[in-house]
């Protein structure tokens, strides 16, 4: 089992550990721009000072804790035409200006016009034209990953079930996006100034 950071609230007999204490940043890490996030009113405020900004979850010796197979829960909201994200089996390496990830998936959350994948989408992968929930009320995402497998949950409904292929096939201009054998890292995202996303809960289930 890793040993991560200041967890706080162990629910030992499900197995599932809380990620965030509900009063400060322990046990995470921003890779850019650390003042993009804030704990408002017991929970995790995003919003980019200036390029994308990413939140990992970290160990004890200071470095993004990796997980393979999992399940993740998060308690979310957003402002009014907001973008944001939670990403999995990603590391610190970014692409582009705007400084996003070059790893792993992201799972989408989005309540703005401009773009079209909306909450819910494995980003670029399985992407859902319309979102199944209003962002502005706080609702519940499901993540989890099986071996090849994930699938994404909004308030327990599930929205996406994709299987990655053998070898896997990113999508064209993003070679990263794909499983990592070893696991990765988990990171919320900061997506852009303009955006404000909130984390209530965020928790993490380890499977065999």
């Amino acid at each position: 089992m890793l040993a991560l950071a200041g967890l706080s609230g162990l629910h030992a007999a499900e197995g599932w550990r809380e990620l965030f204490n509900g009063k400060d940043l322990t046990g995470w890490k921003a890779n850019l721009y650390p003042d993009s996030w804030t704990v408002v009113d017991g929970t995790i405020r995003a919003h980019a000072t200036k390029e994308s900004s990413h939140l990992f979850v970290m160990t004890a010796q200071g470095q993004p804790a990796r997980f393979k197979n999992f399940e993740l829960e998060a308690v979310v909201r957003g402002e009014p035409n907001a973008n944001s994200g939670i990403f999995v089996h990603t590391d610190l390496t970014t692409h582009s200006e705007a400084m996003r990830l070059s790893k792993g998936y992201e799972i989408q959350l989005n309540s703005t016009e401009k773009e079209k994948r909306k909450t819910g989408s494995l980003y670029g992968v399985v992407d859902l034209a319309a979102s199944p929930v209003d962002e502005t009320k706080w609702f519940r995402v499901g993540i989890a990953v099986r071996g090849k497998r994930i699938t994404i949950q909004l308030e327990g409904k599930t929205v996406v079930d994709f299987t990655e292929a053998e070898p896997a096939e990113p999508v064209a201009g993003r070679p990263g996006r794909k499983l990592d054998s070893a696991g990765g890292a988990i990171a919320l995202q900061a997506h852009d100034p303009g955006s404000v996303f909130y984390f209530k809960s965020v928790r993490v289930r380890e499977l065999p």
